[in-house]
């Protein structure tokens, strides 16, 4: 054979290697992670309903040592918990054994010890079920049942990212006040035939309180993380200045994502695709609040952005703030793992699994049907961001595969 014939047959050989490698090989590969997330999303369908049940099979470990185990540095809880009903009745249900005002932030709080030493977070009903937030999309009090909502969402959306959360109800004179410190004490106040109270934080104010129905006050209650994960606090690359006529870089410049991308720890690893899960998992909730964001300490960026303080959420179902979503149309990137959870998602899917998994709740119903129509209309919105994404740059481009293997010790 000549020279010639042997190297066209050579080139002939290696651009049907290089077809096999792309087109056939990569496909597989696709497929079998396609596959996966198909059968990830079934797991998580089948597992939606969780009864608040206190018995722990198999186990002499209490639920917060179960729940403290849990937590990984990509992880707050895993894919599998079958304990999730146990931890959560114990967070509803366990005695009280110390009330104090809430760590420090703008909305009222309590910080509360539950008995065997957790901490958990008490955060009050302020508004109605049907009751309407008008203004700037994060206009309002924190809403509890928003807290409530927004994790069981983390769930079906398998971002797994945010602490714990269950309704309960308390009895302030029986349950808060034989065990409140000085200063929660000092902010109690009855209004009439009710007992409330105002806490102490930047915008509580005496004239503001809390009140409950008589002496039962209905709230959330959040799990507080193992003190063993340090938090470190980061302020949102698409933060809101809070200022009128005042804008945020990112507001003006359409190529922030760029600069973005150049600075720590969104120049590598997972960070800035978490941001972009973030996105959606706020513009599908309504929440326009996420000013700072916290990751686990000494993380180099590897942690996950921990979906924490979701209470500016749910507050009106008419609203559409689709400025929540400029990581994602800005960066135009998403995870093909969270691409494929929203689409399985579609056509009522999501409002319905919602329902299901908050209906053991004991605040249930959490949220009102107009907040959960508004939830599928908002995915719609979100997969037709994406499309124009891919449409501009290719899907090569927008949809990144980004897996981990996530071990739990």
């Amino acid at each position: 054979m000549k020279l010639k014939q042997r190297v066209v047959l050579l080139a002939i050989l290696l651009v049907i290697f290089i077809f096999t490698k792309v087109f056939l090989i990569d496909n597989l590969d696709t497929s079998a992670a396609n596959r996966e997330d198909q059968r990830a999303f079934h797991r998580m369908m089948a597992s939606l309903h969780v009864e608040l049940d206190p018995r722990l099979d198999h186990t002499l470990q209490s639920p917060w040592e179960i729940a403290a185990q849990w937590v990984v540095p990509r992880e707050v809880y895993p894919e599998e918990t079958p304990e999730l009903g146990a931890v959560m009745h114990a967070m509803t249900t366990k005695k009280i054994i110390k009330a104090d005002v809430g760590y420090k932030g703008t909305q009222l709080k309590a910080l509360l010890i539950l008995e065997g030493g957790q901490k958990v977070v008490f955060k009050p009903k302020r508004y109605a079920r049907d009751y309407v937030v008008e203004g700037e999309p994060y206009a309002g009090y924190d809403r509890h049942n928003a807290e409530v909502a927004a994790f069981h969402l983390d769930r079906i959306l398998g971002f797994r990212r945010a602490p714990l959360v269950v309704g309960r109800f308390v009895n302030l004179r029986t349950e808060i006040k034989p065990v409140a410190t000085e200063q929660l004490l000092g902010t109690f106040m009855n209004v009439g035939n009710n007992t409330c109270f105002y806490g102490k934080c930047y915008y509580c104010r005496e004239t503001e309180p809390a009140c409950a129905d008589g002496d039962i006050m209905e709230g959330s209650v959040t799990l507080w993380l193992p003190d063993v994960w340090p938090l470190q606090k980061h302020r949102h690359p698409w933060g809101r200045t809070y200022r009128e006529g005042k804008l945020a870089r990112w507001e003006y410049d359409e190529s922030y994502c760029d600069a973005v991308k150049k600075t720590s720890p969104y120049d590598s690893g997972p960070r800035l695709l978490d941001v972009v899960d973030t996105a959606i998992f706020d513009y599908l909730i309504g929440n326009a609040d996420r000013h700072h964001y916290e990751s686990f300490q000494d993380d180099e960026g590897a942690s996950m952005l921990i979906l924490l303080d979701n209470a500016k959420s749910f507050g009106n179902p008419a609203l559409e703030e689709r400025s929540i979503l400029a990581p994602l149309y800005q960066c135009c990137i998403i995870r093909v793992s969270t691409w494929n959870r929203l689409n399985y998602l579609k056509n009522g899917v999501l409002k319905s699994a919602l329902k299901t998994a908050m209906s053991h709740d004991p605040i249930s119903p959490v949220i009102s049907d107009p907040h959960l129509d508004a939830l599928d209309q908002r995915l719609l919105s979100v997969l037709a961001t994406v499309k124009q994404c891919t449409d501009q740059f290719g899907s090569d481009v927008v949809l990144v595969e980004d897996r981990m293997t996530l071990s739990h010790l």
